[in-house]
């Protein structure tokens, strides 16, 4: 029998596009699936949609009632809950490509070095979220591995730890993999990297990518597996406004966490910014080019 695999939906009032969204894991080419539904105190109809879809499928669907403590808090909930060998996050807004779990499952199967699959997606922009600031960051965010030039094989592309000494680590977007609903991961691993922070709101996915990517590699398939919603209620533009202590704290986390993997030019920078004796060096030589070339005009 193929392993099961946990699709995990966290939920909170997403009535407008849950349907279509569960019919899409329904309509899957794999057969062995459970859905894991993760609410965080949905005030709509989603659980009542959910409930009735429950009735039209033969695959397993659980529901399980969380207390809102944070997007990460209810992302670990739902593996916490799963009995999965694999890992298939599904957001409330986007949809899987029929054969998504397929592909997806058939590359871990077939490489134990590749810890976690993306793919690519396809962007759906609600007309009503059409400007010119969406415009922006379908050009910015689109394709999130462009700059890196990867070499594709076998459809698909490989992330390593080399990606910490590139130029283009810390450059936007900083997201190199892709959100939650494109990947699919082995549950075991959890183990090693631990699940997602539930202290940040807006880069707990990216910044789970990159432990896993100090010991494992991270595949990213060519074809677009995953439709991603873009609309005005998704969660990424909800919390826009209050996420600028989370890339303080992962500047920190860099500095903390990946240094020995950084560029030279880069530990530079970070021991300068946060080393006290190297960032007290550096101000007192520049205090002393000041001082000379004062003494020479």
């Amino acid at each position: 029998m193929k392993p099961l695999v946990s699709i995990c939906i966290p939920t909170y009032n997403g009535a407008q596009f849950i349907a279509e969204a569960m019919q899409s894991v329904i309509a899957q080419t794999y057969p062995n699936l459970e859905i894991i539904v993760s609410d965080d105190a949905s005030i709509d109809n989603t659980l009542v949609i959910i409930q009735q879809l429950k009735q039209k499928t033969s695959i397993p669907i659980n529901i399980y009632h969380h207390k809102p403590n944070g997007i990460g808090a209810n992302w670990n909930n739902c593996i916490k809950n799963a009995n999965g060998k694999y890992i298939k996050f599904l957001f409330q807004d986007d949809i899987l490509n029929p054969i998504c779990i397929e592909d997806m499952v058939q590359v871990l199967e077939a490489n134990k070095s590749i810890a976690l699959v993306a793919s690519k997606r396809e962007l759906i922009v609600e007309t009503s979220y059409l400007n010119e600031e969406t415009e922006k960051w379908i050009k910015g965010y689109g394709n999130l591995q462009e700059a890196l030039q990867l070499p594709l094989k076998n459809g698909m592309r490989i992330l390593d730890r080399q990606l910490f000494k590139s130029d283009l680590f810390l450059c936007s977007p900083l997201n190199k993999v892709g959100e939650p609903s494109v990947t699919l991961f082995r549950k075991d691993l959890l183990k090693k990297t631990g699940y997602f922070r539930e202290d940040l709101k807006q880069i707990l996915d990216y910044e789970f990518y990159y432990r896993i990517l100090k010991k494992y590699e991270i595949a990213i398939l060519e074809k677009e597996l995953v439709k991603f919603r873009l609309h005005q209620q998704q969660a990424t533009n909800l919390n826009k406004g209050n996420d600028s202590s989370d890339y303080i704290a992962y500047d920190r986390i860099i500095y903390k966490e990946y240094f020995k993997f950084l560029n030279k030019e880069k530990q530079i920078d970070y021991l300068k910014k946060y080393n006290p004796f190297v960032k007290k060096y550096y101000l007192a030589v520049k205090l002393l080019l000041k001082i000379k070339r004062r003494l020479h005009l």
